[in-house]
């Protein structure tokens, strides 16, 4: 499958679950391994889990093999690499202490998107997500 058409496929499945930030990169001049980088930001551990979800149901549907699943017993990082992309599915906290924007954000690459996946979600602490009184 064309690039453009997998990074579709793969942007659709995250919006079909409320994915919030997407945000896709073009690593092509970094490194020969993957042609994209998608980074998406989910609001807890389950919602985290069902973003990687969608999108390796998507992809099995089209025949595309995933090589690695990482991080679905956890749900605060799940990495989902698919060859030509990887998928990084983060909380917010997660996401802005690795900060793979700056690694890989060189090349954005303008896609349409939902107005929803854009907004980035709050960032809460690892103390506040499990204080009972947020």
């Amino acid at each position: 499958m064309e690039i453009q058409k997998l990074q579709r496929l793969v942007i659709d499945a995250l919006e079909d679950v409320k994915a919030q930030d997407i945000k896709i990169f073009n690593t092509t001049h970094l490194t020969s391994l993957f042609d994209r980088v998608i980074i998406a930001s989910g609001s807890s551990n389950r919602q985290t889990r069902s973003l990687a979800q969608s999108v390796s149901e998507a992809v099995r549907k089209h025949g595309i093999q995933i090589i690695a699943l990482e991080g679905m017993d956890t749900g605060e990082w799940v990495l989902l690499d698919i060859g030509d992309i990887v998928i990084h599915c983060m909380q917010p906290a997660i996401r802005q202490y690795y900060d793979l924007e700056a690694v890989w954000g060189d090349k954005p690459v303008h896609v349409k998107l939902l107005p929803q996946s854009t907004q980035a979600p709050p960032v809460i602490s690892p103390d506040q997500a499990y204080d009972p009184n947020i």
